[in-house]
């Protein structure tokens, strides 16, 4: 399939961290290795805090009988007062971080180690290789191009000249086919709202076309011109909350206004659909992927481009299973789908016959779970995940396994992107103590060299990555990665981060993330739990997680954290949860349901109101997976897990630091300041409730690197002060 470079995941919630990062890592120089408890951090939750007053308002909600106050109303509406409470909030936080004394220490380390050079893996456009490079502080990374591996490389595209302060991104790139031009969108502030723009590869310049409003979108060239799919303007209202309707495919030409863009495909009987265009890498077909939600079912379309009087014609029309075009073989489509087959396999289909009987099996379906498909130099390279780790196996067209592709150990691969002709294809592999190495692989003699490894100031071999399955609430095993220092010792005393997502067919899968080093360079356990919900066993553990079984995913986490314990690896005073986006829902179902069990809570841009996160944005497209509260028996799911309707009066719960952003259009930050109001206003004292929001910044794409970093810093003085652990005691 033509190569398309997309880095915002379209109409679904993603996987993001307070401390789980895809950046590099490094080693500790002057920093003490031991926890040392100070006065100073133990007295930390026997401070009162004065929280902004919040106003409330009269509204109440009926579901089925049932009546629902909403106090917090008012906060789903951007505007003067709004902000005025931002600030109070965000002023309490600051004044209380800042008196955390080992702060700067942490800023100062993390910054440190995040200083050295980070790659992407190269690819090939147009005879040349591009890659992209940040230097180590960098707000954004650079793409540059050379005209060969041994040639010198140039600055192509520098998004860090976008804005002053690095909160304009680049979110989406794609080359045409014979790599004149690249079509490439930018965000502001972490919004998912796109432009688009068009330049010149040859001489760099910037042409008039600018496409507005493109969102849950990628260009996919064609002739003189590239698909993409876009909402019509918002016409009244806050464009940051409005709920997302009418998804309509468009067709750019290069040189012509946007007013001119032919409509492609509309839908004007279901407003809550997404489209998304892409064409095959010969251009000969245009796919048209169909999606009602965020959960990964779809339908599919398709257009023979040969033929510019054809229509777009029907593949699969329902919404019930997976499919995503690999790429073609002359007039048939390479399908990868969870038809009948929930670990997924590849088939072949006519789109002139494409019942499901006329399908022939290329790649049948495992044990292990087939996560991608690349077309490169006549060989379908297959990437899998056995126990939510990679493995790679390279079949000839006809589905015949040839070799497998060696990894260096437990971890995570990227990658595999290439042409039909292209003899060679770069790859990535990374785990937690394995910093992302770049991997050329000879697709004709099978062979894979080193291409670019990441030197880090980390001592990486001093950590231990470990897999453990541990048993859930009702009996189903559940694995985990655990990494901590050689020889800890399992006193029950050791600081430990869980994190996990647990949604959306996502996989959490073994990543270096170099804030996490600074972590584990002071005696920190890093544990990530699979949860059901997620992808690592294909469907079937999607579904155990989703709608009505979401509390599966919330009894799976509860377990990690009371393995953990159990194992002596930590104790409830010293684990902190984490989680984002779809994991800033878990974090706030685990502290509602089970506030004892851990110290530190740590809900990061997390859906809160599950009565009503479908009235916002995209949130519609979640309905799949969660429920709906217009659903009686949803509703009363919904209603027994939603972590705003959930907190109770005089309860104490762990040490809170809610995070999001006013620019985060994906959940909105509503779902945030209605969960902290509550928070403040009913928890017992004794622990914090804070919310720290960032400011021109939205759902985590994108984020300037001087953001992230001060972000982890917060983070991390807020986790040690409540642990009562000061890790700069020794130098102080």
């Amino acid at each position: 399939m033509k190569r398309t470079t997309v880095f915002l995941l379209a109409g679904s919630l993603t996987a993001v961290s307070a401390c789980k990062s895809s950046q590099t890592d490094t080693t500790a120089t002057g920093m003490t290795t031991e926890n040392t408890t100070s006065a100073t951090a133990q007295n930390t939750t026997d401070t009162e805090l004065d929280y902004p007053d919040t106003k409330k308002v009269d509204q109440v909600d009926d579901y089925f009988g049932t009546k629902v106050a909403d106090p917090y109303r008012w906060q789903e509406t951007h505007d003067t007062q709004l902000d005025e409470w931002i600030e109070e909030q965000n002023e309490v936080t600051k004044e209380y971080l800042s008196d955390i004394d080992f702060r700067d220490n942490i800023k100062k380390r993390l910054t440190e180690i995040w200083n050295y050079p980070k790659y992407g893996a190269p690819f090939k456009e147009g005879g040349k290789y591009y890659f992209f490079k940040n230097d180590g502080l960098q707000n954004q990374s650079v793409l540059y191009v050379q005209e060969s591996l041994e040639a010198e490389p140039k600055v192509f595209f520098d998004p860090n000249k976008l804005s002053e302060d690095g909160t304009v991104a680049l979110t989406a790139l794609s080359f045409s086919k014979d790599g004149k031009y690249l079509a490439y969108g930018t965000s502001s502030g972490g919004s998912d709202w796109n432009t688009y723009h068009i330049m010149e590869t040859a001489t760099g310049k910037k042409l008039d076309d600018q496409l507005d409003w493109v969102k849950f979108s990628s260009p996919s060239w064609s002739g003189n011109g590239f698909f993409y799919s876009r909402y019509d303007a918002p016409t009244e209202g806050n464009k940051l909350a409005n709920k997302n309707e009418y998804h309509k495919v468009y067709y750019h030409k290069i040189g012509t206004p946007q007013s001119q863009d032919q409509l492609v495909y509309e839908d004007k009987k279901n407003a809550l659909r997404n489209f998304y265009g892409q064409t095959t890498e010969d251009e000969r077909f245009l796919i048209l992927n169909v999606s009602e939600g965020a959960s990964g079912a779809n339908a599919l379309s398709y257009k023979d481009l040969k033929d510019p009087k054809s229509a777009i014609k029907p593949i699969v029309e329902n919404f019930e299973s997976q499919y995503s075009v690999v790429d073609n073989v002359g007039d048939k489509l390479l399908v990868m789908t969870n038809k009948n087959a929930p670990r997924y396999r590849l088939v072949l289909i006519d789109p002139k016959k494409p019942q499901e009987q006329n399908w022939k099996t290329v790649i049948p379906e495992s044990q292990n779970v087939l996560e991608g498909v690349s077309t490169v130099g006549g060989k379908l390279i297959a990437t899998y995940m056995k126990d939510a780790a990679s493995q790679v196996v390279v079949y000839d067209m006809n589905g015949k396994q040839l070799t497998t592709v060696e990894l260096p150990t437990l971890g995570t691969v990227s990658g595999f992107n290439g042409d039909k002709d292209d003899k060679e294809v770069f790859f990535t592999f990374t785990s937690f103590t394995y910093p992302p190495t770049i991997y050329r692989y000879d697709v004709v003699n099978n062979k894979v060299t080193q291409f670019r490894k990441t030197e880090v100031n980390v001592n990486t071999v001093a950590f231990e990555t470990k897999q453990v399955f541990y048993t859930s609430k009702d009996g189903t095993k559940v694995p985990m990665f655990i990494v901590h220092k050689k020889g800890l010792k399992l006193d029950g005393q050791n600081p430990t981060y869980l994190y996990a997502y647990g949604g959306f067919n996502i996989s959490m899968t073994p990543s270096f993330s170099i804030a996490n080093m600074l972590w584990l360079e002071n005696g920190g356990v890093y544990a990530m739990p699979n949860l059901r919900g997620g992808g690592e066993y294909g469907e079937d553990w999607h579904k155990a997680g989703m709608t009505p079984n979401k509390q599966n995913v919330f009894d799976d986490f509860i377990a990690a954290a009371e393995y953990l314990i159990d194992q002596k690896y930590t104790s409830s005073e010293k684990l902190a949860v984490a989680g984002g986006s779809n994991g800033g829902l878990l974090i706030g179902a685990f502290m509602t349901q089970r506030p004892e069990l851990a110290k530190v809570a740590l809900p990061a841009v997390g859906v809160m109101d599950m009565l009503r996160f479908h009235k916002f944005t995209i949130g519609w497209a979640w309905v799949p997976e969660y429920g709906s509260s217009d659903n009686e028996a949803q509703f009363k799911n919904l209603y027994t897990f939603s972590p705003l309707h959930n907190i109770k009066e005089g309860v104490k719960y762990p040490a809170t630091l809610v995070k999001t952003a006013d620019h985060d259009d994906r959940v909105v930050p509503a779902h945030s300041f209605k969960f902290i109001s509550e928070l403040q206003d009913k928890g017992a004292p004794g622990n914090p409730y804070l919310i720290r929001v960032d400011v021109r910044a939205g759902h985590g794409a994108g984020k300037p690197t001087s953001l992230v970093i001060q972000e982890y810093a917060d983070t991390y003085a807020f986790i040690y002060k409540n642990m009562g652990v000061n890790p700069y005691a020794q130098n102080q």
